[in-house]
């Protein structure tokens, strides 16, 4: 497709867009792509704020977004024009997402909501052990500020990134529709929306309650990370993340039923296939902590169903995919629509063909990556078994090594680990956050999205491609990724992060 013929960018031309997330993963790649194939956008609206490292909101664009290696092509075919882009076209809204109106006063908010075409809402909280007071106003709560500002911009279209997972425990074949509880049912109104308002100050209550006034700061946060996963649980999903990501879809789904809404979900996202450059990736994503913990020796199996498909989409191609959805929403005023940005349906690839691809990668050409494998071919052999047995097994092996610790400590010794209990305690930790999705019992279906890109005229491997048939999977895990992996993701922050996130979570790609 030529750029003149192209209806996406036509659609954009002279639109002016607000992200948010902009300073995250997905963020920055979308930011890239909007410069590099649809420069004749009016301008882009970036909601971003000052941080402990950057004092501004300008600082932290400057070093934390546009010094980003993801811009480093765009650099290179033109760095004065992305200069001036960068000058003339991106302007920040200096603001914080949870605070009401952004932290605007009200006549600014006016002013933004007046300048606005399109809302694009990326940002989020992936830790899926937040804990819920946080996760609740990420993922929710601050949605009414994007409602209001959609709403005083008479009907500004709105694209929200959401997640395929917020189907939570519901098995099986999951369209591209409105998904209801697992669980515990929650009430709907005449036009089949879940009133979710109730539920949330349930929520809220909870929270507050978990607030005592003898407990610590450490006590209190543990305590609401325990909250998250316990609703979570009682209503029908894995995590808190999705638990809170799903009460934001159906906010928006109820309060802008009349306006124009797409809600994206990916599935789990990681390096870029192709563009900006093959590989591209910034921090330990889902299966990135299941893949360093192998290359350095930290554990032999893992619990997961090595014949399941495990639901993974390149950045790029959910980039593309947000794109897509801006042009649709932009076109198709007063529509709800809902996409799925994912694999398993129209090209699956199982958990035994990814490890395949990673194993027969370091098994052969280890020295190529001397940051992620340590100049050290893996000597480990790499299975997968129940979680049942996984969890059985380290704690049987953790037994002795608790009682050696405990008679170091009685005879006069410092209670310290040793590598082998800090290895097990790191595999228990990896079991619990990232088992439910070594174990799916679901397939994402993207027909709509490929629909919807037949739709915009945009062939299958043109400019703004969204279809996972694109990818092989041998390639791209074994050699694309890991590649991507060994340049991008390992560098003296990642290092530093790297223990938080692989007990912990997948990205925080909070603004």
């Amino acid at each position: 497709m030529t750029q003149e013929s192209s209806m996406v960018k036509e659609t954009l031309k002279g639109k002016n867009i607000l992200i948010t997330g902009c300073t995250g993963f997905l963020g920055k790649v979308v930011l890239e792509k909007i410069i590099r194939s649809t420069p004749d956008v009016a301008s882009i609206h970036l909601l971003i704020r000052g941080n402990a490292r950057y004092n501004s909101a300008q600082e932290r664009l400057e070093q934390e977004v546009l010094s980003s290696s993801v811009f480093g092509h765009l650099k290179s075919l033109d760095e004065q024009a992305f200069k001036n882009f960068c000058l003339t076209k991106l302007n920040i809204v200096s603001g914080q997402l949870t605070d009401k109106l952004f932290g605007l006063d009200e006549d600014s908010f006016d002013e933004l909501a007046s300048k606005i075409d399109v809302i694009v809402n990326s940002a989020a909280s992936v830790d899926f052990r937040e804990p819920l007071d946080k996760a609740l106003a990420i993922n929710t709560l601050s949605l009414k500020n994007i409602i209001e500002l959609s709403q005083r911009g008479e009907g500004t279209p709105v694209v929200q990134v959401s997640t395929c997972y917020v189907h939570g425990l519901n098995k099986g074949e999951i369209y591209e529709e409105t998904t209801g509880p697992y669980k515990r049912k929650v009430p709907r109104n005449a036009q089949g929306h879940y009133l979710v308002e109730g539920l949330i100050h349930s929520l809220q209550d909870r929270i507050a309650r978990a607030f005592l006034p003898s407990s610590t700061k450490e006590e209190q946060k543990n305590a609401l990370v325990d909250l998250g996963i316990e609703q979570a649980h009682r209503y029908g999903w894995n995590d808190t993340y999705t638990f809170t990501k799903w009460l934001g879809e159906q906010l928006l789904i109820e309060k802008l039923d009349t306006s124009s809404l797409v809600i994206l979900r990916p599935s789990i996202i990681e390096s870029t296939l192709r563009a900006p450059v093959p590989g591209w990736i910034e921090g330990i994503k889902v299966a990135d902590a299941i893949v360093f913990a192998y290359a350095r020796g930290k554990i032999s199996y893992f619990p997961a169903d090595p014949h399941a498909a495990m639901d993974i989409i390149p950045a790029d191609l959910v980039a593309n995919s947000v794109i897509l959805s801006m042009t649709k929403a932009l076109k198709s005023p007063g529509e709800t629509n809902i996409y799925q940005c994912c694999s398993s349906s129209s090209n699956p690839v199982t958990v035994a063909e990814l490890k395949r691809a990673m194993v027969d990668e370091a098994q052969s050409n280890y020295k190529a990556y001397p940051k992620l494998f340590k100049a050290k071919k893996p000597s480990k052999e790499f299975t997968f078994v129940s979680k049942s047995v996984f969890e059985a097994s380290m704690k049987a092996a953790q037994v002795p090594l608790d009682i050696l610790q405990d008679v170091r400590s009685k005879i006069g010794f410092k209670k310290r680990k040793n590598r082998m209990h800090k290895n097990i305690d790191t595999a228990l930790t990896l079991s619990t956050t990232f088992s439910f999705y070594g174990f799916p019992k679901y397939r994402f279906h993207n027909g709509k999205l490929l629909a919807l890109a037949e739709e915009l005229g945009e062939k299958s491997d043109g400019e703004f491609p969204v279809d996972a048939k694109l990818i092989n999977w041998y390639r791209y895990f074994g050699k694309t990724h890991l590649a991507g992996i060994e340049k991008y993701a390992i560098n003296e922050v990642a290092k530093n992060a790297l223990v938080k996130q692989v007990k912990t979570k997948e990205l925080s790609v909070t603004d």
